[in-house]
């Protein structure tokens, strides 16, 4: 009879075991692993996230696929992770508007899509600034000319963006603020699609990272005039930042990371920074981003985690001085 209890006692132990303990005993991955890009094809998002998703499937041997899930200018797949299983097989490679996002939530004081806490940090992987570019048959040939014009025709010159609040967004309205001049807004579902427009001549503007607009730029379709960095950026030695200037206020940067659910096992956890590590490092995945003209900037567990808190209050504050944009 005593057996008895005892095995009872052991069977209710063993059942209780939180279910996250358990999965973190489990092998991983045993399964095929989903990169959610937040952005239609075509953008730094998802020209980021293959690259890395290839180098991760090389390290882990076991498939790892990149899924555009868009809209509301990435709120829709930054959500789908952030309710999503905690089990290590669904994660995000985000860019900064993921701290955008939430701010601008609070300012309409609407339920949030998300919160930044409901993510945990993996590994930054790169860090550009934005570089404003126009169709090379814009007659404004330097920023001082385009400013120029914009304070003479306020409202009149277009931008595209890849959404309401998003990066490319943010970075035009503050260079709205810094400036003092008034731009017409044009929004579309990403910034492949912004692209688009500003190639096509539809707008006048784009604010953009590097990677997007580079071979345009080269081919001599589109006329870079200044980046938001505080230095330039190195493939455009001859491009001035808005810092020069004399506009400090319009810094902005488009970074890509790496995130997983709240909640994922610390296990699991390691294991992703281990294969990041090893990703960054792979020479095909260095030759993807060196074709892309992106410098690898990594940054991994604590580290990373301090870059983005501190990124995320600089960029809720920028959004709280922009205030309320209501989406045309």
């Amino acid at each position: 009879m005593r057996l008895i209890r005892v095995c009872a006692l052991a069977a209710i132990v063993l059942w209780s075991v939180p279910a996250s303990l358990a999965s973190a005993q489990e092998p991983y991955p045993t399964r095929p692993i989903t990169m959610v890009a937040p952005f239609p094809p075509g953008g730094v998002a998802d020209l980021t996230a293959r690259p890395v998703a290839a180098a991760m499937e090389k390290a882990l041997k076991n498939p790892v696929g990149v899924v555009n899930k868009t809209g509301a200018a990435g709120a829709v797949g930054m959500q789908f992770v952030a309710t999503s299983k905690p089990d290590g097989y669904t994660l995000l490679l985000a860019l900064s508007s993921i701290s955008i996002i939430p701010e601008a939530d609070k300012l309409f004081e609407r339920p949030p899509a998300f919160t930044v806490d409901q993510f945990a940090p993996i590994a930054l992987i790169s860090a550009d600034p934005t570089i404003l570019v126009v169709p090379a048959g814009k007659p404004w040939k330097t920023a001082k000319d385009f400013i120029e014009d914009a304070k003479k025709r306020p409202g009149q010159i277009s931008y595209s963006s890849s959404g309401v609040y998003g990066t490319l967004h943010m970075a035009m309205e503050l260079l709205s603020h810094a400036t003092g001049v008034k731009l017409r807004h044009v929004p579309y579902a990403g910034a492949g699609p912004a692209l688009t427009a500003v190639l096509g001549g539809h707008v006048d503007a784009l604010a953009s990272g590097p990677v997007v607009v580079l071979p345009h730029i080269k081919s001599g379709a589109l006329r870079a005039l200044a980046g938001w960095g505080d230095k330039r950026v190195a493939a455009l030695p001859e491009v001035p930042t808005f810092k020069e200037l004399g506009y400090p206020d319009a810094e902005f940067y488009i970074w890509a990371g790496v995130f997983a659910p709240k909640g994922t096992p610390e296990p699991v956890l390691a294991k992703l920074r281990e294969t990041l590590r090893a990703a960054v490092g792979d020479p095909d995945f260095k030759a993807a981003m060196d074709k892309l003209e992106t410098p690898i900037v990594f940054k991994q567990g604590d580290e990373f985690a301090k870059f983005f808190e501190t990124d995320a209050r600089r960029l809720a504050a920028g959004v709280r001085k922009v205030g309320r944009i209501e989406a045309k």
